[in-house]
């Protein structure tokens, strides 16, 4: 199914000249060599674009940045082999950076090595051929020998950039016109890709596992580029090596049948996405492509401003008021398509991807691959949110949100299972349960962690746990004063003891009965409560409004009929946190009705 769906986004791409044309790539170009007219460097020009970007405590940084060059195919083989027009340091100079030094000596020779093969490849590429700039650049290959400019100042001047830069030729006065884009050289390169084509007919000829039809298969496959921690030089998607893995004699990748033309198309879509910040997240140690089968409209904006968070193009208040349009067409039963129109998308019924990748040594595990009707997807995704909202101010949440709970405040290298976070996206996007180790982590992080314990994030978390998993005892939005569930009636009390101790000290405390005994209290309910309400009997002599206090006392005692229960489990104890969080923050609403009143 992927292959087939990026083939088919590939497809798409092309009708809107939005992929590279056949036989080319991009490369990202760092420095452009300006040679003379007899083929010597008479300077070293930087050609990437100035960024400012945001750095830490609000302060601006400027930034360079390489430009996406498009060049004839780069090789992606192992070992030594040149390209045509060549961009590697180690090919073009034939020197290594060694402790600040260059130097043309190496343990393997590959320095000297390459250089060779970047002139023979080259020098034949370009016989017969001559320009200005050709001409130039055929007397640089000529004339350059490494072992006479390990003192060169233009190279030694690059420090640390010489090793893991790119370069581009130009014809110096002439910055604009860069050695590929010679007329002479396209025609060439679109000669010699046309030949090799032809040469493919006759390599190993099988019938194509997606395409269906009889073409040449494909040995290799191209890496992959842009997933987080991945290699530098790409990742390999489909490849074969043990050969335990082999069957009827083939060898590496002819085993997945795969034609050369089909594995083209999957991967230049692949690297196109993964290339573009719009299509793409990063959670963990898994990355996230997304795309719709349409290059028309804010497909990716709208769906990722809803699960996770505000975007360049989405800002947080356009957010949550999408998010309300939406939800008033949820509680009505039914997304309409009208309402998408009017929210800048074109069609509801658009194919929606979403493929989770990981990076394994030289390869790419797959976590996760997602194909739903973009309307669905989105229909999950607001109820999603609707079940993750704790209070009548509607505030998306999330993904990201949702992971950053799950991790200590205290630890730098503490991470999510990847297994949690793709049960956890597959239960958004599908619209099932919620993993049992979500909650099982969240109350355990509210009842251990000192700094942080219960917020509207966190309260949200399991009360879409409970809502989904446990229909029985359902969880509502705000207050719920006829939820007379015990776990939830504790929880109501002890924001409510909290709060009373906090006025009797006009809030002048360090700390409170929930530093002390919060953990305990949602666990052992009857051991611990008789001993609060036993202090909250001082505490109502020294507040404000004590009958206030114990009313509201009263009023949640007694449909516990007088007993507490033993002891509270998991999901009771997830029932006791959100009561507690609906509870304490009621106080502060009524606060903010009365200034209002005031006003």
């Amino acid at each position: 199914m992927l292959i087939h769906a990026l083939c088919a986004y590939y497809d798409i791409l092309a009708r809107a000249e939005k992929v590279l044309p056949e036989g080319y790539s991009n490369v990202k170009i760092h420095y452009l060599v300006s040679l003379t007219e007899d083929g010597h460097i008479d300077d070293i020009i930087n050609f990437q674009r100035k960024e400012v970007q945001k750095a830490a405590k609000g302060k601006v940084k400027e930034v360079f940045i390489p430009r996406d060059t498009v060049m004839p195919k780069r090789t992606e083989k192992p070992g030594i082999e040149s390209n045509i027009i060549e961009h590697r340091a180690l090919y073009i100079f034939g020197l290594n950076l060694d402790k600040g030094a260059l130097t043309p000596d190496d343990r393997t020779n590959r320095a000297r090595k390459a250089h060779e093969a970047f002139v023979n490849a080259n020098l034949e590429f370009l016989e017969g051929a001559d320009t200005p700039l050709i001409h130039a650049y055929r007397q640089f290959m000529l004339n350059w020998h490494p072992e006479e400019e390990i003192q060169n100042d233009r190279l030694i001047g690059l420090g640390k950039d010489y090793s893991r830069s790119n370069f581009a030729f130009c014809l110096s006065g002439y910055p604009d016109q860069l050695l590929h884009e010679e007329p002479v050289i396209k025609e060439r390169w679109r000669d010699r890709c046309q030949k090799l084509a032809e040469e493919e007919k006759d390599a190993h000829i099988s019938q194509c596992a997606v395409g269906g039809g009889e073409a040449p298969i494909a040995r290799i496959h191209n890496k992959i580029k842009g997933v987080y921690e991945g290699l530098p030089t790409g990742n390999i998607l489909v490849c074969f090596k043990n050969p335990s893995e082999n069957s009827y004699g083939n060898t590496q990748s002819y085993n997945s049948n795969i034609s050369e033309t089909v594995m083209s198309k999957y991967t230049e879509a692949l690297n196109y996405l993964l290339a573009d910040p719009k299509h793409k997240i990063r959670l963990d140690d898994i990355t996230v492509a997304f795309w719709a089968m349409d290059t028309g409209g804010d497909y990716e904006d709208l769906l990722m401003a809803m699960l996770c968070g505000p975007s360049d193009k989405m800002d947080a208040e356009r957010t949550e008021d999408m998010l309300k349009k939406l939800m008033a067409d949820s509680k009505r039963g039914m997304l309409t398509a009208g309402r998408l129109q009017s929210l800048d998308t074109i069609d509801p019924n658009v194919d929606f991807y979403m493929l989770g990748l990981k990076p394994n040594s030289s390869r790419l595990a797959v976590k996760f691959i997602y194909r739903k009707k973009y309307a669905q997807f989105l229909w999950n995704i607001v109820r999603f949110q609707e079940d993750m909202q704790i209070s009548q101010k509607i505030r998306p949440v999330s993904i990201i949100q949702i992971k950053g709970e799950l991790l200590s405040p205290k630890s730098k290298n503490d991470k999510v299972n990847p297994a949690l976070l793709t049960k956890l996206f597959e239960a958004v996007l599908y619209g099932g349960k919620m993993p049992e180790a979500l909650l099982s982590t969240i109350v355990r992080r509210v009842k251990t962690d000192t700094d942080s314990k219960v917020n509207s994030i966190r309260a949200g978390i399991i009360k879409a746990c409970i809502n989904r998993n446990y229909r029985k005892g359902e969880l509502k939005v705000a207050l719920d004063k006829e939820n007379h569930t015990p776990a939830y009636l504790c929880g109501r009390l002890f924001a409510v003891l909290e709060m009373l101790q906090q006025d009797a000290a006009s809030n002048a405390l360090n700390r409170t009965i929930k530093d002390a005994y919060f953990a305990s209290a949602s666990s052992k309910p009857a051991i611990v409560f008789p001993k609060l309400l036993k202090l909250a009997q001082n505490h109502l002599n020294k507040a404000k409004y004590p009958v206030r206090y114990n009313k509201l006392i009263g009023e949640i005692i007694e449909p516990l009929e007088g007993g507490f229960p033993e002891t509270l489990l998991l999901v009771d104890q997830g029932r006791f946190i959100v009561g507690y969080y609906q509870q304490y923050q009621s106080f502060f609403e009524k606060k903010e009705e009365e200034n209002g009143d005031q006003e």
